[in-house]
């Protein structure tokens, strides 16, 4: 079969009244298998419930599921459903992705109540189930009920805990599914957003979601623990009320708000409510990723499979991925602010931008004049910049808050488009309601318009929409490296890092902004804003550049620390893709380490680790290489990098395809290797 966009065969439907689509085992019940046949989502009727099975062992144990609509449940007085069963096959290629393709393969069915239905996949990566409404006119979602039952309250668990809904840059943490503490109180809310991660026997899993547009996004909380296990339970940010502009206090009414400066949009108070919307659409993905290890996470597609493809006549084939340098991390060459945000500094950053191959730089925020993007600073000409960075082939890509974009997102697009600038980082959304989803989907598709890249930053989770827009070139939803500008020896920087990969990462590519220069033992940080640096090695760092997914990859440090004084480490950042033709997970788990293969365009490999706290050796395997002999030039941690953390060893070696290569991995170190034929 040809390789196309998107390749969708419907094999075999049927019309089964009241009957399952692959068994018939119990009165009631629907069940969808895997191509491979190793994953199941089963559904049940009444009351309506979900469970997911891998190897024929529950890993979800049965959780009620349901939908308020006009204040009234789907499920009342609902007739037996016709089910349909329909199969996907074939591949869709890429363009801007961790793989040149993907598979579609999966089952498929739809259980049709005639205004309503829940829709089943099973997938060879994992399931998913979602719900479908063929109402006429709009209507409001008043709530959805989404369950998921851990089966053992012993469950080892990963996640991250929230207290304000779209805020996704909080610590990640460890525990067992009965020692999971959430509250609903709006006075001590804590909730688990997604996606987090648990293994029950030998299954791991993801719970995560896919395609949320025109509505909230899932977060949970969980109840005390039973014999079933430990439920966890939907929580939505709800419509919100008439909002106020965070700085200024200025009001809108109507729910019309086009601000002119400051950072965010918050709301007075919310809605009983979750949305009004269309009364016919389908709603977001309630997924879980299912694997043998934790380190084959990295190798899923389900979030961007589920989520809706481009259409056939949009031309993405002008989305330039690349890397970038960046000027807020480092303090605009470590000068500060606002003495360093000048014409004169951005033109350096441009030469080196030019020098070193790199695609873009970004002006962060200062470039404006008191957050109005209408009004230039008096320091910086940004006319003259995007001048003189076209002539060296440099890219520009302006920093804004969504607040100054709000209400006016096909005109930011057009202005700073026709001004030659060719993409946008938008900042501080920092709320889970529709109106943030609604907000990032119409902005990307603005800029679409006028062929901009995009990247969101103080966001949620991604959830797929960069399949429809490849121009969403990257989200942050993280505690990246930022968080060096004010650390204070109060957290576990390695421990976030590692937990990052298997939790964050599984929902999309991640702006973690890595690159630091200047590397500190644990414990004996001393960075300042102004000259911040990283906890762990600098392997550790060059690692995350083709570790964590990025397909905008920003180099976080400073011209003059890269150019006048580690170039030998630079240019091999520097090199480093950020898409790729394929990836596979090395091992480690949430726990311990993250190790990830990745496989360039032009053939070569990279393969790369990070490690937590405890100094570790690894082994990986080499068969991803598939055969022949292989260069590999290699930066491993140094003997002493425990305690002088920019020490390294760089060196070439000649390995045979299927090898068994081993690593000494300081505390907080790393490793990141290129094979070249």
């Amino acid at each position: 079969m040809s390789m196309g966009r998107l390749i969708i065969v419907l094999a075999g439907a049927v019309v089964l009244a009241g009957c399952c689509c692959r068994t018939c085992c119990e009165e009631g019940l629907v069940v969808e298998k895997s191509p491979d046949g190793r994953n199941e989502i089963r559904l049940h009727a009444e009351p309506l419930a979900y469970e997911v099975l891998r190897d024929g062992k529950v890993v979800v144990a049965k959780s009620g599921i349901g939908m308020t609509v006009d204040g009234a449940c789907l499920t009342r007085g609902a007739k037996a459903p016709k089910t349909v069963r329909l199969r996907r096959s074939g591949r869709e290629a890429t363009p801007v992705y961790k793989k040149e393709s993907i598979d579609l393969s999966a089952g498929e069915t739809f259980v049709d109540y005639g205004d309503w239905g829940v829709r089943l996949i099973a997938r060879n990566d994992g399931v998913a189930y979602r719900f479908e409404t063929k109402k006429a006119g709009r209507i409001t979602v008043d709530c959805e009920r989404v369950d998921v039952t851990i089966p053992s309250a012993e469950a080892k668990v990963a996640l991250n805990y929230g207290t304000s809904f779209g805020v996704e840059g909080e610590l990640p943490s460890s525990c067992l599914a009965k020692e999971i503490k959430t509250s609903t109180d709006p006075k001590t809310r804590r909730f688990a957003y997604l996606p987090f991660v648990y293994k029950v026997g030998d299954a791991n899993v993801v719970v995560t979601e896919s395609d949320v547009r025109d509505y909230p996004f899932l977060n949970l909380t969980a109840a005390p623990a039973t014999e079933a296990g430990v439920t966890l339970s939907s929580l939505f940010s709800k419509t919100g009320k008439s909002s106020y502009h965070e700085v200024t206090g200025k009001k809108w009414s109507d729910r019309v708000r086009v601000a002119k400066g400051g950072r965010w949009i918050r709301l007075e108070g919310e809605e009983d409510y979750l949305v009004k919307t269309a009364g016919t659409r389908t709603f977001p993905w309630r997924t879980f990723i299912l694997a043998d290890r934790p380190s084959q996470f990295c190798e899923a597609d389900i979030v961007y499979a589920l989520a809706p493809s481009a259409d056939q006549t949009d031309d993405f084939s002008w989305v330039k991925p690349g890397k970038v340098a960046w000027d807020w991390w480092n303090a605009f060459d470590n000068k500060g602010d606002p003495q360093g945000c000048t014409t004169e500094t951005y033109e350096r950053f441009i030469d080196f931008a030019a020098k070193a191959g790199l695609e873009y730089v970004v002006f962060d925020e200062g470039w404006s004049a008191n957050l109005d993007i209408w009004k230039n600073s008096s320091a910086v000409d940004v006319p003259h910049l995007i001048a003189y960075g076209a002539k060296k082939g440099v890219d520009i890509i302006l920093w804004m808050s969504w607040a100054q974009v709000y209400g006016e997102e096909e005109k930011v697009a057009s202005h700073f488009a026709k001004l030659g600038a060719k993409g946008f980082k938008i900042d501080f959304l920092e709320r889970g309601d529709a109106e943030v989803a609604n907000f990032i989907e119409k902005f990307a598709a603005a800029c679409a318009k006028e062929k901009m890249l995009v990247v969101y930053h103080g966001c949620p989770r991604p959830t797929g929409l960069q399949r429809k827009y490849p121009n969403i070139i990257n989200y942050e939803g993280v505690r990246g490296l930022e968080y060096a500008k004010w650390f204070r020896n109060d957290f576990d920087f390695m421990d976030n890092d590692v937990k990052a990969f298997f939790l964050r990462l599984t929902a999309g590519p991640m702006d973690y902004t890595p690159g630091a220069m200047d590397n500190y033992p644990i414990g004996r940080y001393k960075g300042t804003r102004n000259n911040p640096g990283s906890v762990g090695t600098r392997c550790r760092q060059m690692a995350m550049m083709s570790l964590y997914e990025a397909p905008l990859q920003m180099l976080a440090d400073s011209p003059t620390k890269y150019d006048e004084k580690n170039m030998e480490c630079f240019r091999f950042m520097a090199a480093t893709p950020v898409v790729w033709d394929a990836t596979v997970g090395l091992g480690g788990c949430p726990n311990t380490y993250a190790a990830a293969a990745r496989q360039a365009k032009d053939g070569a490999w990279w393969a790369s680790a990070i490690n937590n706290a405890t100094a570790r050796e690894v082994t990986i395997g080499t068969d991803f290489l598939k055969e022949g002999t292989w260069t590999a030039e290699i930066f491993r941690d140094a003997d002493d990098a425990d305690t002088a953390p920019t020490h390294y060893v760089h060196e070439t070696k000649r390995v045979t395809a299927g090898e068994k290569m081993s690593f000494r991995m300081a505390a907080g170190g790393g490793f990141a290797v290129r094979f070249t034929k």
